[in-house]
């Protein structure tokens, strides 16, 4: 078993709860970092938000896990009117415009690649974080995060 796939054991194994707490412990570091930083046009903010949001579609699907877990998030990024239901539909759709993803993706390495090595490993993190917290890191999301662990 490569190193890789025990560290996505061990998050696949976490209690819900230190889910949530260690996003936001990690967020707390990562969103004042970010939000000195302009890439493309986009601020920290909405850099933090693209992570996010491909870390959500990159299995392309939202568990109720994922939603519960970043609703707060969500409704700061995206506004209050989100439920569910709608978000599923956003995710499902966005996933299959998989191009979009491969778009997100590549703007995720740039920024990675401008950052220091523990803020970067800090939003890998949370990245893992929102895949795991619905209890598997699926194929698809383990070759994602793979992309952005790429130096």
């Amino acid at each position: 078993m490569s190193e890789f796939d025990r560290l996505c054991n061990e998050f696949e194994k976490i209690e819900y709860e230190e889910y949530t707490l260690l996003l936001r412990e990690k967020s707390l570091k990562v969103l004042p970092a970010l939000s000195v930083i302009t890439q493309n046009g986009l601020s920290g903010i909405e850099i933090f938000g693209s992570f996010i949001t491909a870390a959500v579609v990159a299995d392309g699907k939202l568990a109720e896990e994922e939603y519960n877990l970043l609703y707060p998030m969500l409704t700061m990024f995206f506004g209050e009117n989100l439920d569910y239901e709608g978000c599923k539909k956003a995710v499902s759709e966005m996933a299959q415009e998989n191009k979009e993803l491969k778009k997100l993706t590549n703007e995720m390495v740039d920024v990675l690649g401008i950052l220091n090595k523990d803020l970067k490993e800090d939003i890998i993190i949370i990245c893992m974080i929102i895949c795991a917290v619905d209890g598997k890191i699926s194929l698809r999301e383990k070759l994602w995060i793979k992309q952005l662990i790429k130096d």
